[in-house]
């Protein structure tokens, strides 16, 4: 359905693509695998229209293709959904269905033709309960990806690009937006897939291509290829352990939650993380686990219940958790971890800034120090954080809090969204911390990843915090179980 031969884009000395081939047939699902940074969103860009290569060919259906805009992909059968979703929150579902593709009559859009295209999208993907006049506001993340996916059935594009989809969704729609994938296979569409989740690359993908530095490494049945094959394609090397463990020796509480209540959740938790230990909170999406972290750190307003930092207790604000040695990462980076127009050295020190005078010059070496430190992949310290990978973002983010020198670590999905070899250097960091004695409080919807770096582990189930699990003694099988009771 799509070919792409010798596909290559430069930005000055940087290679984004090298020569690249990609080839997706109608009735597959396509992966396309690699760090970030490998050349993946630019090649999707590229199918796009959204960037135009130095060289190479395409080819949609047999027929050459060679989009300078979105709008020329969209009219050759090319939709892109983006991580990002590229939704209209104040229209209706059908509005935004039809949305730049409306039908007129003398100018005026035709309203309940609008409707009936969207129904008869959504009811394609098994969705036809979804009231299309809804405004999109009010849908959940999960069904307002079903409506940009509901555009491109709309639009009977031939090939649908998805990237990253699931990055934000729960177990229950991740496994519902996989029956829409199945759907978009059997009815002949070609499938492209992006995914840092390597057990989700398998469930659903048929054929998966490996990018590394802007190249294709190579094409493999996806069902195939295991944890251990994929990551030494993506990284170009073999990583015998992807959750390191040294050994860890506990020690004196630095955190101590009791009865722990917000204005809906959670409800009465309560918690003791002792410094040299990760302190693991699984559970389903919108159980309370973000909610409990915002509480300890002072950014939402406690209802009942007590927080103890060391031997100082009490509610407080970030200002006074900075203080007391407590940092937060956000699971949301861009929009509340990170100044994306800020160079990374102004990041790094942005919560360590204490005095009247600020010297540029001295912070620049620091954030260098801490690029080095941390392997953050940039061209310096003036680089703003914008421009870079997630993952490095996400190194960024850590590196403000060792800076500030917190003793509390507060992570919320501190590896969603980005790529197995980023996420093999955060885990090493998480475990060199807690062996210089940092205490460590960790969300993920990622269970492999709990039962891998964590010591123990609670589940949050609908606002109420169980009690903790030894971590080696439990299973995915086991943790769901509990968060689903």
């Amino acid at each position: 359905m799509l070919e792409a031969q010798g596909i290559s884009k430069r930005y000055g000395a940087t290679v984004a693509l090298d020569a690249v081939d990609l080839g997706a047939q109608s009735g597959q699902v396509h992966a396309i695998l690699g760090e970030n940074g490998s050349g993946k969103s630019t090649l999707m860009k590229v199918l796009a229209g959204v960037v135009a290569p130095d060289s190479g060919t395409m080819t949609i259906g047999g027929e050459p293709y060679a989009p300078r805009t979105p709008a020329d992909a969209r009219n050759a059968g090319v939709a892109m959904i983006h991580q990002e979703l590229s939704v209209c929150p104040d229209l209706s579902v059908a509005e935004n269905v039809v949305l730049g593709a409306e039908e007129t009559k003398l100018g005026v859009v035709r309203g309940a033709r609008s409707r009936q295209i969207a129904h008869e999208a959504l009811a394609k993907m098994g969705y036809s309960d979804l009231d299309v006049t809804t405004t999109v506001r009010r849908l959940s993340p999960a069904s307002r990806q079903i409506v940009e996916i509901a555009r491109a059935v709309a639009l009977d594009s031939r090939v649908v690009i998805l990237d990253e989809p699931t990055s934000s969704l729960g177990r229950a729609d991740v496994e519902a937006l996989f029956g829409v994938m199945d759907v978009l296979r059997d009815s002949g569409k070609a499938v492209l897939f992006i995914s840092h989740f390597l057990d989700e690359v398998r469930r659903v993908s048929d054929v998966a291509t490996v990018l590394r530095d802007g190249r294709q490494v190579g094409v493999h049945p996806a069902r195939q290829l295991s944890d251990a094959e994929i990551v030494r394609l993506m990284v170009g090397r073999s990583i015998d352990e992807l959750y390191p463990r040294t050994d860890r020796k506990e020690g004196d509480v630095a955190l101590s939650v009791h009865g722990l209540s917000g204005i809906v959740k959670p409800e009465g938790a309560s918690l003791e993380l002792r410094r040299g230990e990760v302190l693991g909170i699984a559970g389903l999406n919108g159980a309370g686990r973000t909610e409990l972290l915002r509480l300890i750190f002072g950014l939402d307003p406690v209802v009942s219940g007590e927080i103890q930092v060391g031997a100082m207790g009490g509610a407080g604000s970030p200002a006074l958790r900075w203080a007391q040695g407590v940092g937060l990462l956000s699971e949301d980076r861009k929009e509340e971890g990170l100044f994306l127009n800020l160079p990374i050295y102004e990041n790094v020190g942005m919560a360590s800034l204490n005095t009247a005078v600020v010297s540029p010059a001295r912070e620049a070496v620091t954030g260098a120090e801490w690029i080095g430190r941390l392997g953050v992949k940039a061209r310096g310290p003036e680089q703003p954080v914008g421009q870079l990978s997630g993952g490095n973002q996400q190194k960024v983010a850590l590196a403000r809090m060792l800076r500030h020198g917190v003793d509390v670590l507060l992570l919320d999905e501190p590896t969603r969204g980005i790529d197995v070899g980023s996420k093999e250097t955060i885990y090493r960091l998480i475990d060199d911390l807690a062996g210089e004695g940092k205490a460590i409080l960790m969300v993920s919807s990622y269970l492999p990843e709990l039962l891998g770096v964590c010591d123990r582990i609670h589940v949050m189930r609908r606002g109420e915090l169980l009690p903790a699990v030894e971590a080696a003694g439990a299973t995915q099988e086991s943790l769901v179980a509990m968060a689903v009771a």
